[in-house]
């Protein structure tokens, strides 16, 4: 673990990998340091962001007694998403990976998502699985123009598209469910820690 500065008011905690990461995040939100305004998690790092006027030395300090073990503790808030496995990359991925598109959806759906963190876009979480030892590669070419609400695969990670843009991940399905809404709280449906759930459902 390193304790990097970042700016006048933030400190970012670099680490090993993003299991590490996702302990320190679950970690530090039970246990923030003083004069916390907001954590960041990424895939490697986690960043303290702090009110302004905040002794970052006293921040730095209760970084260094943090004492994290083991995966993150599962998050008591889970996510149902309804996804039609129609993806235009889904038999792609199925070559890419040596099987049927059948043991993709399954193994998708089966698999016990969490959101690692959160990027991209608003509302778009990058999904980490606990079983989940496929590494999908990206698209050669990205898409100009990926469709809302749908759902994809790129490393380790899953994640739905919030809204239409671009993008390099391989699609293998879609969703209805609205993934970002100023007006709900809150706004993004999925969120750092939230567990997931992908349910098949037919068009």
């Amino acid at each position: 673990m390193r304790l990097l500065p970042s700016g006048t008011r933030a400190v970012l905690v670099e680490l090993d990998d993003l299991t590490e990461a996702r302990a320190w995040h679950a970690a530090l939100e039970a246990d923030p340091p003083a004069g916390t305004l907001d954590l960041v998690p990424a895939a490697r790092t986690v960043m303290v962001v702090s009110e302004p006027g905040t002794d970052l030395a006293a921040v730095r300090s209760h970084l260094e007694r943090v004492q994290v073990t083991g995966a993150p503790p599962a998050s008591d808030e889970v996510v149902r998403i309804p996804v039609v496995y129609d993806g235009e990359d889904l038999a792609d991925v199925a070559e890419l990976l040596g099987v049927d598109t059948e043991e993709v959806m399954r193994r998708h759906g089966a698999e016990e998502w969490a959101v690692a963190f959160a990027g991209y876009a608003p509302g778009f979480g990058y999904c980490a699985g606990t079983r989940f030892d496929w590494d999908v590669p990206r698209r050669s070419e990205p898409r100009t123009a990926v469709p809302a609400g749908s759902v994809a695969l790129a490393g380790e990670f899953t994640g739905v598209y919030p809204r239409k843009g671009p993008g390099g991940w391989q699609l293998i399905g879609h969703t209805a469910e609205q993934m970002f809404d100023p007006h709900r709280e809150p706004a993004a449906l999925l969120r750092p820690g939230v567990r997931i759930v992908f349910e098949a459902v037919d068009a």
